[in-house]
């Protein structure tokens, strides 16, 4: 059989080990750039040398983030182990992109409820879920309906980030919204019956292995788009959960409205709840079971977080306060 083509090549390889279509999409992508930026030569005619440079050339003439540049690092790992079945050597001459050390956003309790006041129905309990049970935004979006259990008050979440699953708490202030969107998915899932389509997509290979669950209503998303799309995987016209831009550009216009100065996304929910249970005197490993973190120092920002500027009573504070100060701000002498 011919060889297929670089690029065709990459998302094979992709596919063979179960990736997702996101990080097939990033590979993709990152191995085009690695070409392009060595005026199209084949990855098979460069070696440990090239990839420094490009690597390099990120850091210093692109100053990219040091996430964007391991992204590209790891696309390049991967397409030389499994598609030029040549693995690299050592990399670690290549000038690294600095890591700044930032703090999470994170809003108090009455400035999350203010912005949940301002998103529309969907998009409310969508946010609700990220910041009532903690989760990505794209862990809510691929909510099945397997995998709410009201009885338990627990979330089943399912291929997280780095191919986990995790158990993380269902608020009962959520219980009735969540019936009703149930109600709504009920009657599009209904509709698809009716027409016959193929269902929904399943990840890796339990189409296969089940081939009633695409169509079954276990499997049918919480948050089903109300438009049909193609699969890019099957190329069959499916029906996928709304899409992520929805509730991002809805809470880009809630925080807005409700005047916050803060610059707060979805993901500042998810931020919102790891620091909010540790206010509450949950311990850290709790904390960061619910988060699904693989490492405890991941979830220990929250800590600083929650210390930064809260025990320190400022000097200022104690001048304005004296006796003498009669409670007043200072007044300059003329």
């Amino acid at each position: 059989m011919p060889r297929p083509k670089l690029l065709t090549a990459v998302r094979q390889a992709c596919r063979l080990r179960h990736l997702s279509y996101r990080t097939e999409q990033a590979y993709v992508a990152w191995v085009r750039r690695f070409v392009l930026y060595h005026n199209t030569q084949h990855p098979s005619c460069l070696d440990e040398r090239h990839v420094l440079a490009y690597l390099t050339h990120l850091a210093v003439d692109r100053d990219v983030a040091a996430s964007t540049q391991n992204q590209a690092k790891g696309a390049l790992l991967f397409l030389y182990r499994y598609v030029i079945h040549r693995p690299l050597g050592e990399l670690g001459d290549a000038v690294k992109a600095k890591r700044p050390k930032r703090l999470p956003v994170v809003l108090t309790r009455e400035e999350v409820h203010v912005v949940l006041t301002h998103l529309p129905d969907v998009h409310r309990i969508v946010a609700a879920l990220l910041y009532g049970s903690g989760l990505r935004l794209r862990e809510a979006l691929q909510l099945r309906v397997k995998d709410l259990d009201f009885a338990q008050q627990t979330l089943h979440v399912r291929d997280g980030k780095g191919g986990k699953d995790r158990i993380t708490v269902l608020p009962s202030s959520l219980h009735m919204p969540l019936q009703g969107q149930l109600e709504r998915a009920k009657r599009l899932y209904q509709q698809d019956r009716s027409a016959q389509r193929p269902g929904v997509s399943l990840p890796n290979a339990l189409a296969r292995k089940y081939p009633s669950a695409p169509t079954s209503w276990s499997w049918y998303y919480l948050f089903p788009s109300k438009r049909l799309s193609v699969d890019p995987r099957s190329g069959l016209q499916k029906r996928h959960h709304i899409n992520d831009s929805g509730p991002q550009k809805a809470m880009q216009r809630a925080v807005r409205r409700a005047g916050l100065a803060k610059r707060a996304s979805c993901h500042t929910f998810r931020h919102s709840f790891a620091t909010h249970l540790l206010e509450n005197g949950y311990d850290i490993r709790t904390v960061q079971s619910l988060l699904g973190h693989k490492d405890v120092r991941t979830t220990m920002i929250y800590t600083h977080v929650l210390n930064q500027g809260t025990a320190v009573r400022s000097p200022l504070d104690s001048l304005t306060t004296h006796p003498s100060a009669n409670n007043r701000w200072p007044v300059a002498k003329s």
